[in-house]
């Protein structure tokens, strides 16, 4: 992708650099990536091979797969495709998705080459960032962390997450093998210990009649299947498995629920606002910056299976408390949480303005 040097310096051309798989995480990126293009933005991405939302930018964003390697001799093989590659794209910035990302950003590039890592938790660290000029953090948490451990303030900013806001066609219950006429709760991500599903597991035992999906995969399955099991749920619990569009099961939901024991921001809680469904969340970071307790949603105490379960009963018997967090959730999230109002924010960051 060669251009015209004057068409360079005219516009923002974006360099992102993302090692991550599949999450929360990577349809933001999907979502910027798009959102960024609609704007003018030239970009293309560096990544792992084959990752499974290739499809959803490459339309926009020419992709380049680099298979990682600790051998010296194929990670100085790959920094010098990477190098090649940018020479022809000429990049006005590069965008590392996190510390693993960040150290690819090269270190000899021109001056005039903002570099920045996008950071979606918190760091335990600095020392992967030392090739990037600013950190943006999506949270004021994190955006506190990192001033804690030594980073300057004036060169870190808080821009937060986006999604796509219009309601999606709902999958039907049938496809699931769910009834039409009960509550239907949803929560979507990777099933690992910090997700917390296995206290929404134990909350469903204190919520009869209602139906769970649970949406992703990882290694906490066999665990939480047999949770599911000594409680007598493998009816009411379906385990959905990994799938590209999550949006779709949540417009199906009567509630859903991010039950979190760690969230350091919570997309999720955002994906719920936008398929116009009542959450419920568990305290954790992000939920509990996001979410207005009586007001945009419902809070609880991380780890707390009982008050769950009283949230998840009263959502699922009091249709104006849902239709109510719902309207105050939907004014909120346009209002922060949508792609004109992150997206702009972003250019203005890529154009230097970080105020």
């Amino acid at each position: 992708m060669v251009t015209d040097r004057n068409e360079a310096i005219a516009g923002h051309r974006l360099i992102h650099i993302h090692m991550g798989e599949k999450g929360g995480a990577e349809r933001f990126f999907v979502h910027l990536v798009n959102g960024l293009a609609e704007k003018g933005v030239d970009q293309i991405a560096f990544t792992r091979p084959d990752r499974v939302w290739w499809d959803q930018i490459s339309d926009v964003c020419p992709v380049y797969g680099f298979k990682i390697s600790r051998s010296h001799i194929k990670r100085r093989l790959i920094s010098w495709r990477m190098a090649r590659i940018a020479e022809q794209f000429r990049p006005t910035a590069y965008m590392a998705w996190m510390g693993v990302a960040a150290r690819w950003i090269p270190a000899n590039r021109p001056k005039d080459v903002l570099t920045f890592t996008r950071l979606g938790d918190y760091p335990e660290v600095l020392d992967h960032y030392n090739t990037s000029e600013y950190l943006v953090a999506n949270t004021p948490d994190i955006v506190d962390t990192c001033i804690k451990l030594g980073w300057s303030d004036n060169k870190i900013k808080m821009i937060s997450n986006f999604t796509e806001s219009e309601k999606c066609h709902p999958i039907s219950r049938d496809a699931v093998g769910t009834p039409l006429d009960v509550p239907l709760i949803v929560a979507t991500g990777r099933f690992v210990e910090r997700k917390g599903f296995d206290t929404l597991i134990e909350a469903m035992s204190k919520v009869p009649n209602a139906h769970l999906w649970l949406v992703g995969d990882g290694p906490e399955l066999e665990n939480l299947q047999a949770q599911a099991k000594t409680l007598g749920l493998e009816d009411r619990v379906k385990f959905i498995g990994w799938v590209t569009d999550p949006a779709r099961y949540v417009s199906a939901a009567d509630v859903f629920c991010c039950p979190s024991r760690h969230e350091p921001l919570g997309n999720v809680v955002l994906e719920g606002w936008a398929q116009k469904v009542p959450v419920v969340a568990t305290a954790s970071e992000g939920p509990s910056w996001l979410i207005k307790h009586e007001h945009t949603g419902l809070i609880c105490p991380v780890g707390d299976a009982e008050q769950l379960s009283v949230h998840l009963n009263r959502l699922c018997k009091d249709n104006a408390l849902g239709q109510r967090l719902v309207d105050n959730a939907d004014e909120y999230l346009n209002a922060h949480f949508v792609k004109d109002v992150i997206v702009d924010q972003y250019l203005k960051f890529l154009g230097r303005s970080i105020d």
